[in-house]
């Protein structure tokens, strides 16, 4: 059954979009922060299980650029970046984010010491597991059915793209179609899933990009983090970008292609993030993108512009 398109803006606090600050003050009255770790995890599309070489744009750190220390122990990457995000945020609770390369690329046991002793750690209301879809193995999926049931979980996964022709391209090593089988088995638990898209790989045009937003949109997920293609040093994208294969989006093409997507995403989905951040020292381009601030207050602006808002569009599965 369709949902009737609203003609008055919908806000979430004083947002056009379902942000995850609302959601995460809704839920626990307070602020949440997310605490990123590198948990010691390698990747099967680096290691030669899968593929070799990772994903073209994903640097050395397996996406957790800005996780703790590798050779910490959890605890103390935990509080040190708690302490750290509590200078802005003093009362604050935490999620503990596992971010770095593939977080559930392990046994069982394994992966139930690393999580357990998180969720140990005084303040913290969840986790948030970031994994490829090609690695959720039955007794892995019943774990997390488990966590799920005594602690508020996300699993957040990777789709980048839809179309099979950029997969091959970036070296993913995984179809949509394992994707989808992913989130299925999730949600047979109730698991919340976040998916991450990538606006600006090689060789895709803006209705390619928004063909992505749409499937998303239609699937049975919870959350949506919508990443802006951030080209760095020392990674295979450099390469194909060097032949001619990618090219960067301007500002304004990526605020307004993020507004399209917000508005036929449905309402109830949250968006945990509307751009990405790439250490200075490493990222190539855009450029424009140090300026984060300054993206996410243009995607207000235009989204007042148009008085639009997520979901405007939406019309139901």
């Amino acid at each position: 059954m369709n949902t009737p398109m609203l003609t008055a803006p919908q806000l979430w606090g004083d947002k056009r979009f379902h942000t995850w600050n609302y959601e995460m003050r809704s839920q626990f009255q307070d602020k949440v922060f997310k605490v990123m770790l590198d948990a010691g995890f390698t990747c099967p599309n680096r290691d030669g299980t899968i593929a070799k070489g990772g994903c073209t744009f994903c640097s050395a750190r397996g996406s957790g650029d800005f996780a703790g220390r590798r050779r910490d122990d959890l605890v103390t990457q935990f509080n040190t970046i708690r302490d750290r995000q509590h200078l802005k945020w003093p009362s604050a609770k935490y999620i503990g984010y596992f971010q770095a390369y593939t977080n559930t690329y392990a046994p069982v046991e394994e992966l139930r010491e690393y999580y357990e002793v998180i969720l140990e750690q005084p303040g913290v209301v969840g986790l948030s597991i970031a994994t490829r879809p090609d690695c959720l193995p039955d007794d892995v999926v019943e774990y997390l059915a488990e966590l799920n049931e005594r602690t508020y979980l996300w699993v957040e996964m990777g789709l980048q793209t839809i179309h099979e022709s950029t997969s091959q391209l970036i070296n993913r090593a995984h179809d949509t179609e394992c994707y989808l089988e992913a989130v299925e088995k999730l949600r047979k638990h109730n698991i919340r899933v976040c998916t991450h898209i990538i606006y600006g790989l090689p060789q895709e045009d803006h209705g390619m990009m928004l063909a992505t937003g749409r499937a998303v949109a239609n699937m049975d997920v919870q959350g949506i983090k919508i990443h802006l293609l951030h080209l760095m040093r020392k990674t295979p994208m450099v390469k194909q970008y060097e032949a001619g294969l990618l090219r960067f989006l301007d500002k304004d093409e990526y605020v307004n292609l993020v507004v399209d997507t917000l508005e036929f995403l449905p309402p109830e989905m949250i968006v945990h993030r509307l751009t990405g951040d790439a250490p200075r020292d490493l990222l190539i381009g855009p450029l424009w993108s140090q300026r984060k601030w300054d993206v996410l207050n243009s995607i207000d602006a235009e989204l007042r512009h148009r008085d639009t808002w997520q979901g405007k569009l939406w019309g139901g599965r």
